[in-house]
């Protein structure tokens, strides 16, 4: 929607307002020379904010200029500030901004304008560009909630005046509630430490309201929907915190500095069974401290009392290291009246895993290319791929592994080569389900294991996504009628008997849609109720779209003379009347001798009776959606197509 000079005003205040935010944010921040704490210095984990201002909206562009007018609005909203930067905001809104069509639907006609009020709810996400109990407190904000454009009272009993509607069509207005964004940011500063003063500017987003009214022109006022409308809001509000200030507690006595937790190095890389490890314990301890060592491996205490361990492992798997350090140098007395007293630090410890490998492998990476496959279609064929090679990429362990042996297995599908370290995938033997309407798509995981000489085995996996589009329908040449006829001339039996029952096979059902133009007349035969007619005849007073539609249908299932003898149950119906939506695409016939053309009343039709069709569409048996020119599909009625037979 493109917006009038009014919406972008609102963009560029809302951008000056964000920028002046950040630029006092980045003074606060200097603000405050030597000041480290800035947070919970004011009471601000719950606020109340009671506000008024003002409230501008656009214009939408399409049908009749839809234009609310600048207004007021007043409202609160209840804010809970759950982290330093984050809060939670409950607010509501009521604003005046009566509406206006600016078109009027008839010259000399004075535009529409009726009264309007807004009742605007949402819940909003703020962000905090200072820390919560800050003095000065910039922020940004976004929400959504419910937006309720109603008109006043006497705008609807205006509305609904008999002489008012008669001119204007307005006897339907009413409310209309559409789902409200808001978005823009502010600033709160605090005038004492239960009170502040906040100014707030957001933009507002909704699709425009309708207020009942039609949608379409029919004379009167109308407002086209499923557009939009963006707005700005411009508050002043008194905010009121409720929790207490922050008291900061006091200042505890500094203990003696302990002894820093030990770390164990030394089993970085692969160890193998069988070859000596030495382990080392790191630790930071005060110049000239005396330190102790006791270690334990799997529990078991262990002989070495100085900073370094050194075992033999006898067999791969994890082994579990522990060392005690302890400081047996006396700590100084702490400062009077703190705690704790003088006496040595209390013993550290740390622990680590050794991890021990054995003859084991290891599968670096398996791939698929490519990962993206597509299915399998044979009517019409689709250009794939449809196959994938995998490969596996193994690392043999750094104590030995010997050969290695593969085995790939997925999902669905089909593979070849399974055994190999490269092996083929096939989407060939995939199951989609049948006439679906949209894309469909599949993850089949393929997966390898690895085994060693040993029977140590390691697997891993990969997806592969298969896509399969949708069968779409075809269509064919339309069947072309003479002005108030029914009767499927020779070009069309032609069409429908060479080209169309031909194609109607195990993927394909056929449907056909009957259309008639305004100028003809709505029922064979001018009747306007069905009687029985003879063999091989519409019934008089059928409508003309629905005859030509049984008419064809019956060429093609008739069996007998010059029809198709295509199965009733994989042909289907439509009519539609007067509706042109679809693109006419009448058919061309000819003879050994005359070149294709249009057919005319008898012979050939103009171009003129191009719309005076039945439409031909060729749908995947089964498929759930139908061709936009078809509104309602039915089954061949049985014993008007016996009845029909073949149609002369």
């Amino acid at each position: 929607m493109k917006l009038g000079l009014a919406s972008r005003q609102v963009q560029s205040f809302i951008l000056c307002a964000a920028l002046t935010c950040t630029t006092l944010f980045a003074q606060g921040k200097t603000s405050q020379p030597g000041n480290s704490r800035i947070t919970d210095e004011y009471p601000d984990i719950v606020e109340l904010d009671a506000f008024g201002g003002g409230s501008f909206f656009g214009a939408v562009s399409g049908g009749l200029g839809e234009k609310l007018a600048n207004g007021g609005t007043a409202g609160g909203r209840v804010a809970y500030n759950f982290s330093k930067y984050l809060g939670l905001e409950l607010g509501y809104n009521f604003m005046v901004n009566n509406v206006r069509l600016l078109t009027p639907i008839a010259p000399g006609l004075p535009s529409y304008i009726f009264g309007n009020q807004i009742h605007y709810g949402a819940l909003n996400i703020v962000g905090n560009l200072r820390p919560r109990g800050s003095h000065f407190q910039p922020y940004l904000t976004a929400g959504v909630g419910p937006i309720d454009f109603d008109p006043t009272a006497q705008a609807v009993q205006h509305a609904r005046l008999p002489a008012v509607d008669a001119l204007y069509h307005s006897g339907n207005l009413g409310s209309n509630l559409q789902v409200g964004v808001n978005y823009g940011g502010g600033v709160k500063f605090h005038l004492s430490e239960h009170f502040g003063v906040r100014f707030d500017a957001r933009g507002l987003w909704s699709r425009n309201p309708t207020f009942d009214l039609p949608n379409t022109n029919t004379g009167g006022i109308y407002i086209p929907g499923k557009q939009s409308m963006n707005g700005f809001q411009a508050t002043l509000g008194l905010v009121m915190y409720l929790a207490r200030a922050y008291v900061a507690p006091p200042t505890p006595c500094t203990p003696a500095p302990p002894l820093p937790t030990p770390t164990i190095t030394g089993a970085e890389g692969t160890i193998c069974q069988g070859k000596p490890l030495t382990l080392h314990a790191n630790v930071q301890a005060p110049s000239g401290d005396s330190l102790t060592y006791a270690w334990t491996l799997n529990g078991q205490p262990q002989s070495a009392t100085g900073p370094d361990l050194t075992f033999t492992p006898n067999n791969a798997g994890d082994f579990q290291v522990q060392v005690t350090v302890t400081d047996t140098t006396p700590v100084a007395q702490t400062p009077a009246g703190c705690s704790p007293a003088a006496g040595p630090r209390a013993p550290v410890t740390a622990t680590s895993t050794v991890t021990v490998a054995d003859s084991t492998l290891s599968i670096s990476s398996v791939t698929a290319d490519p990962q993206t496959l597509t299915c399998r279609q044979p009517n019409p064929p689709n250009a794939g791929p449809f196959t994938a090679q995998l490969t596996a990429n193994v690392s043999q362990g750094a104590c030995g592994t010997g050969n290695v042996t593969y085995k790939w297995s997925v999902t669905e599908g089909s593979l070849t080569n399974d055994t190999n370290q490269t092996a083929t995938f096939d989407t060939a033997t995939l199951n989609f389900a049948a006439g679906a309407a949209e894309a469909q798509s599949k993850t089949v995981t393929a997966t390898v294991t690895a085994t060693d000489q040993n029977g140590h085995t390691a697997s891993q996996s990969t997806p592969i996504t298969v896509n399969c589009q949708p069968i779409p329908f075809v269509r064919l040449d339309d069947v072309v009628f003479a002005k108030n006829s029914a009767r499927v001339n020779n070009c069309g039996k032609r069409l429908l008997v060479d080209d169309v029952a031909r194609q109607v096979t195990g993927d394909y059902d056929v449907v056909l849609v009957g259309h008639r133009t305004p100028d003809e007349r709505e029922f064979v035969g001018g009747g306007s109720r069905r009687r029985r007619g003879r063999r091989g005849a519409i019934e008089s007073g059928q409508s003309l779209d629905e005859a030509r539609a049984l008419n064809a249908a019956a060429v093609l299932t008739g069996g007998t003379g010059r029809c198709a003898s295509v199965d009733l149950s994989r042909v289907k119906v439509d009519w539609v009347g007067t509706d042109q939506t679809s693109t006419p695409k009448p058919g061309l016939c000819g003879t050994s001798t005359h070149p294709k053309q249009l057919e005319r009343r008898g012979q050939i039709v103009t171009e003129a009776d191009e719309k005076r069709r039945v439409e031909i569409y060729l749908v995947p048996r089964g498929a759930a959606a139908m061709p936009p020119a078809v509104k309602q599909i039915k089954p061949l009625p049985e014993r008007e197509m016996k009845a029909l037979g073949c149609p002369r």
